[in-house]
């Protein structure tokens, strides 16, 4: 082999390069906030009364990552009367969080 180091993977010998020549498509918002989403009946794991939060939600194991933070999903039923905080619910959840009994509060 020669020396000289060779050429960038995709070099087409002075062609125009494939990845060149295809359309890009599509729009990707790279400021978007990405949260993560938590079902109501994900909740029921958690004593009456408590206040369910995004670090006690990594601390049960329902979460690995918060993300940008947390939003919560009406998919389910919920049984235990608690105080839910997080950055953004759902009509359908936050109904469902006060039907129980329960306190949203968005922070």
């Amino acid at each position: 082999p020669r020396s000289g180091g060779g050429k960038r993977p995709g070099f087409e010998g002075g062609q125009m390069p494939l990845y060149r020549l295809l359309p890009k498509r599509g729009f990707k918002n790279i400021w978007a906030k990405q949260y993560a989403e938590v079902n109501v009946c994900v909740l029921n794991c958690f004593e009456d009364d408590t206040t369910v939060d995004p670090v006690a939600l990594e601390a049960a194991g329902i979460l690995k990552n918060v993300c940008d933070g947390v939003r919560n999903l009406g998919n389910g039923e919920l049984e235990k009367s608690l105080t839910v905080v997080a950055q953004g619910f759902t009509n359908s959840a936050q109904q469902k969080i006060e039907a129980a009994g329960g306190k949203v509060e968005v922070f």
